[in-house]
């Protein structure tokens, strides 16, 4: 079990870089790996949060891909445990800990309409949701919810699930990510068990998929969500539907399919004002039992200009080093703590920090994408780093090779070229390219 954590550590470092794993990750401890089940245990709610908004799943991708196995992983907080009963546990394995999170994959316990802050941007969204909770099936079908990333679409769908299984917990529901989608049917097919995964899909009474734009391009996929929609539809059963786009506007996806999606209700959710960012701010730090001043509400919301997810995590980071280091939040504080998370306005774009921003994200060193080193896990960020700079600054081609450790313009336009077209036919990629962007403007 030890060996197994360890080397799902090692991954994860890998991924995030030593500085993030250090600080958000390295904390966490194994309690029990079995078969089909990983229970873990985390310091408090303010890692959980973080690591949730940050890099959703990766601990139970990195498991997998160290154990070959679908394990589900579970969270217990540390605060809870009384630590002589979890040692007498490590001995009697009849008793488990309570379950932080038991539900199905990727409905998070903590997405309900209670924590959703309304406001005009998500109003309609909103109410529409919560008609297809108390009748899913009788009107609304499908719901299509989009909007831009970090705007809430999880959270609605996830409140979506987590009320019917409060009040009509008879009812099986499926919440699927879209590429855990792909994964399923490309299994299927590999190993001859379509006819185990059509009755998964095809006999249940809610599906929720999130995130559906990214099933573009993969036609066997495509194939058997529409006959699965079909088939859900037929028997008045409901299905969900989440994108960052609304139907029309995704490429690559069938015109039966973009038909489908259009048969219900389409609602989208736009960027908040900022008075809804501190309300939702206030509302999260209320629930969490942060004191959260005035100042330092409105100075995040500024600062963030529309993904919530992003000004949620603020907080939680806020509040993690109040927690670690004694000290209440206040605006100095806070400006510190976060001073590598918002640039300042004032100062043009550089390319070094860019290249900064790039390295966080694909968990590589600053001087290696500079250097000569062509492996894989350095072209890409590198590349993606040179097409943001020449994006976002106004530096020569040149000038972005010289940044890059003596490279050419003609390396860089290869670079830019390489990234727009694979962008065009990779939307996770594109996906992480326009994140990036985002984040290195605002």
């Amino acid at each position: 079990m030890e060996k197994i954590w360890n080397k799902c550590c090692q991954l994860i470092e890998k991924k995030v870089g030593e500085s993030t794993y250090n600080l958000w990750f390295k904390s966490i401890k194994v309690y029990s790996i079995e078969e089909d089940k990983a229970v873990l245990i985390i310091p408090n709610r303010f890692y959980l949060e973080w690591i949730d908004n940050n890099y959703p799943g990766i601990i139970g991708k990195s498991l997998n891909e160290i154990t070959q196995r679908d394990i589900q992983v579970i969270f217990e907080l540390e605060k809870e445990l009384n630590l002589k009963q979890l040692n007498n546990n490590m001995q009697n394995p009849k008793i488990q800990p309570q379950k932080v999170m038991d539900r199905p994959s990727f409905l998070g316990p903590r997405y309900t309409f209670d924590q959703f802050v309304i406001g005009p941007s998500n109003q309609f969204a909103h109410a529409a949701a919560r008609v297809v909770s108390e009748s899913p099936g009788k009107v609304y079908n499908p719901l299509f919810i989009y909007g831009d990333v970090g705007l809430g679409k999880t959270h609605l769908v996830s409140a979506i699930g987590n009320r019917i299984i409060e009040t009509k917990p008879n009812l099986s529901i499926i919440f699927v990510q879209s590429e855990q989608f792909t994964n399923e049917v490309v299994t299927a097919i590999r190993h001859e068990k379509m006819s185990e995964f059509k009755a998964k899909y095809r006999n249940i009474d809610v599906l929720m998929i999130d995130d559906v734009q990214f099933i573009a391009n993969k036609t066997q996929t495509q194939e058997e969500f529409f006959h699965t929609f079909n088939a859900l539809y037929e028997m008045q059963k409901q299905i969900v539907i989440s994108s960052d786009r609304p139907p029309k506007e995704i490429g690559t996806i069938t015109d039966r399919l973009k038909s489908r999606f259009t048969m219900g209700l389409i609602a989208d959710i736009q960027p908040p004002s900022e008075e809804l960012k501190v309300a939702i701010l206030h509302k999260k730090a209320a629930i969490e039992n942060i004191k959260l001043p005035d100042d330092v509400a409105f100075y995040l919301a500024s600062r963030i200009r529309s993904n919530i997810r992003e000004l949620e995590g603020c907080l939680i980071k806020l509040a993690a080093h109040s927690t670690l280091i004694g000290s209440p939040i206040n605006l100095d504080m806070s400006k510190q703590v976060l001073k590598d998370v918002f640039y300042d306005d004032d100062k043009p774009i550089t390319i070094d920090f860019i290249q900064k921003k790039v390295c966080e994200v694909f968990g590589v060193k600053m001087l290696d994408i500079k250097a000569k080193k062509r492996t894989k896990e350095l072209t890409v960020p590198r590349q993606v780093a040179m097409f943001l700079s020449k994006r976002l600054t106004d530096c020569s081609l040149s000038d972005i090779g010289k940044a890059f450790g003596g490279k050419d313009h003609a390396t860089v336009i290869y670079a830019c070229k390489k990234v727009e077209a694979r962008a065009e036919e990779d939307e996770s990629f594109n996906r992480i390219v326009e994140q990036l962007s985002d984040k290195i403007k605002y």
